[in-house]
């Protein structure tokens, strides 16, 4: 692979605007290279699975009428995907469904159209798990996505589709989305960055089942959030999607983030948790996460191992595994729902295991679901006083690096390998979402190191409410002292076609 050629596969969004800035490259070639790499890659990968390569070389033609005019902008010209839900004019939304199949929304998602108002290339959407349920990425209407680092391995979900297109070199931005850690289980399981924002921070219009109109409103623990392969590259584009909808909140309300809390490692003080009472962290995370708290102390960092303000993890969780199916429960059908309700009501009231608090949440009622977010709001009370203690948290994105294909059914009866014993799928894979997701916390997700099987190994660094860019800092500095995204040694080489 020529060094040119490793620039356009893998270079930073900062760096192609400089090339394309300095006139080294047309946002035409960079274009025309990215989708050469689509398509002599993506068969083994299977990311980019609806293609807008035509309108996208219309895009590509008028960000260089721009450039040629001296204009600047934050994405212009820079070839962006978008996971598979995110409604894009003329194109495809279906969430996995296959009774979705012909429908096309009539309008862009407000996510989309703020990307393309940023000069931003849109080339494509990428794939997920049927209604966005799994931490793989398959479906009747795509097919399954692979993990560029092992084909025979899941790239997570449900934005799998996103972290292997960004593994493989097919563009340096992806737009995904996290309600049980659909961002940060893919970076973690590909080796790149992603950010779960802060609850409310990236508006959701546009992000929503069909055929449902688009209309403004925030989801209950639902958020969009960009995937990229550098902690800058989050940066930037989270600047670009965050904000108020502006027919909505955005009519008396601007975004006003603080900045970073500190600009130096030894000036962080970071509590490093590594286990849960409910479910084991697997030897390589465990470890992996050990070394990086060892490496931060080294920097003059304050690390910490545990904290008597650090809330009840496990009733956390259990609260969080509520809150998850009632949030999804809107996608049930009435069927469903009577035989979720029919199940939680034959539930023992003292069975207090995630799969029992998941069965509640699918049924629950809405004096129920306010009792629940009542916790929930004591709950962020006791993250806040925490975060008083300490600037940021330090946890497992999960418990175990990318893990072979499972498509076997019913999905509540897979189980998860952990270090050699089996465990509930759901409630090893769901419960490190918590509690990031419960308490609306932003959480950065950056690659530390690889397993000695070679996988890519994250963690995801858990923030205080709306200081996002405390988050991304520090992913930024981990990146810089410790190394970041590194090349999926199984992609054979690709040639500039520029």
């Amino acid at each position: 692979m020529t060094a040119e050629a490793a620039d356009l596969n893998y270079g930073s969004i900062g760096a192609l605007l400089g090339a394309l800035y300095a006139r080294k490259i047309s946002a035409s070639e960079l274009l025309a290279h990215t989708i050469a790499r689509i398509e002599a890659l993506d068969g083994r990968i299977n990311a980019i699975v609806v293609r807008d390569f035509d309108r996208a070389r219309d895009a590509a033609r008028a960000a260089d009428a721009a450039l040629a005019r001296g204009e600047r902008q934050p994405l212009l010209g820079i070839p962006v995907t978008l996971k598979e839900p995110f409604n894009v004019a003329g194109l495809p939304t279906t969430w996995g469904f296959p009774h979705f199949r012909d429908f096309q929304p009539a309008e862009d998602a407000l996510v989309v159209s703020r990307l393309k108002a940023a000069g931003a290339v849109i080339i494509g959407k990428t794939n997920i798990p049927i209604g966005l349920r799994d931490f793989q990425s398959y479906n009747e209407i795509y097919g399954a996505t692979n993990n560029p680092w092992d084909l025979g391995r899941s790239p997570g979900g449900s934005s799998g589709g996103c972290g292997a297109a960004l593994a493989a070199g097919f563009g340096p931005l992806s737009i995904g989305s996290d309600i049980g850690g659909s961002i940060r289980v893919p970076a973690h399981f590909c080796g790149v960055f992603g950010h779960k924002p802060s609850l409310g921070l990236v508006p959701l219009r546009g992000y929503s089942l069909p055929p449902a109109p688009p209309v403004p409103g925030h989801g209950d623990l639902a958020v969009v959030g960009p995937m990229t392969r550098t902690a800058e590259d989050l940066a930037l584009s989270l600047d670009v999607i965050a904000g108020p909808d502006e027919t909505r909140d955005g009519i008396g309300y601007r975004l006003a983030l603080p900045a970073p809390r500190h600009d130096h490692l030894k000036d962080f003080r970071i509590l490093v948790i590594d286990t849960h009472p409910l479910m084991p962290t697997g030897d390589a995370v465990r470890s992996a996460i050990g070394r990086l708290a060892e490496r931060l102390e080294r920097t003059g960092a304050r690390v910490a191992r545990a904290s008597t303000s650090l809330p009840d993890l496990a009733e956390s969780a259990r609260l969080y595994m509520k809150l998850l199916n009632a949030a999804r429960s809107p996608r049930l059908t009435p069927a469903a729902l009577a035989e979720a309700q029919h199940v939680a009501a034959a539930l023992a009231p003292d069975d207090r295991s995630l799969q029992a608090e998941r069965a509640r949440g699918w049924g629950m009622i809405h004096r129920e679901w306010l009792a629940i977010d009542a916790a929930r709001l004591q709950l962020q009370q006791k993250w806040y006083h925490l975060f008083r203690e300490f600037d940021a948290v330090i946890y497992p994105a999960a418990a175990v690096p990318a893990f072979p294909h499972d498509h076997s059914e019913p999905f509540d009866a897979r189980q998860l390998n952990i270090d050699g014993k089996l465990y509930s799928y759901s409630d090893a894979c769901f419960i490190w979402a918590d509690p990031a997701s419960t308490c609306g916390l932003p959480a950065t997700a950056v690659p530390i190191e690889h397993a000695p099987s070679g996988l890519p190994i994250g963690v995801q660094i858990i923030g205080p409410y709306l200081e996002d860019r405390t988050t991304i800092a520090l992913a930024g500095l981990l990146e810089r002292e410790f190394g970041g995204f590194v090349l999926p040694p199984s992609l054979p080489p690709m040639h500039s076609a520029s």
